[in-house]
């Protein structure tokens, strides 16, 4: 056997390892790495799914809480409007009550003044008229005949005269 033969057998010897090495890298790779690889991706597939359900979830919470925002901000311009409304209604509707009570305590307040007044009338009425009769008692005191039969005198001439004097 020549040196050529031992050439040839050795290149074969490499390319059949070669194809064995490649086979068994196949095998191994189908056998082993393959479905790891292909779990490891279904894996990752799976989480990406779940993670991006997460996200719509959460963006869909967002949209909600939003909504549910712009209903309360709406609610309270709502409500500050029914308030201001109201505190309008109410302070025209005290003012009023004020304003009528307070004409009616002046109406009763001039006819109190109106009755004192007239009350005050009679009672000065009623002193004059007691100092008067006094004055005429102490006067009649000091009146003696002559002075009494001119009084009389003059008393008769002024009813005869229509009352002027």
């Amino acid at each position: 056997m020549t040196d050529e033969f031992y050439e040839t057998v050795a290149v074969w010897s490499q390319i059949v390892a070669s194809g064995l090495f490649i086979v068994a890298l196949v095998a191994i790779w189908q056998r082993y790495i393959g479905p790891a690889v292909l779990a490891s991706q279904a894996r990752k597939n799976a989480d990406l799914l779940e993670a991006e359900k997460r996200r719509d979830a959460s963006r869909a919470a967002v949209e909600d809480a939003q909504a549910e925002l712009n209903r309360a901000d709406g609610d309270v311009r709502s409500i500050a409007q029914r308030a201001d409304a109201d505190a309008a209604r109410i302070r025209a509707k005290i003012l009023a009550d004020a304003q009528s009570e307070g004409e009616r305590l002046l109406r009763g307040a001039e006819g109190e003044l109106e009755r004192a007044r007239a009350g005050a009338r009679e009672q000065f009425r009623a002193d004059l008229l007691e100092r008067a009769m006094q004055i005429a008692r102490e006067a009649a005191l000091r009146v003696d005949d002559g002075t009494n039969r001119r009084l009389v005198g003059d008393t008769v001439e002024s009813a005869e005269r229509g009352g002027t004097r």
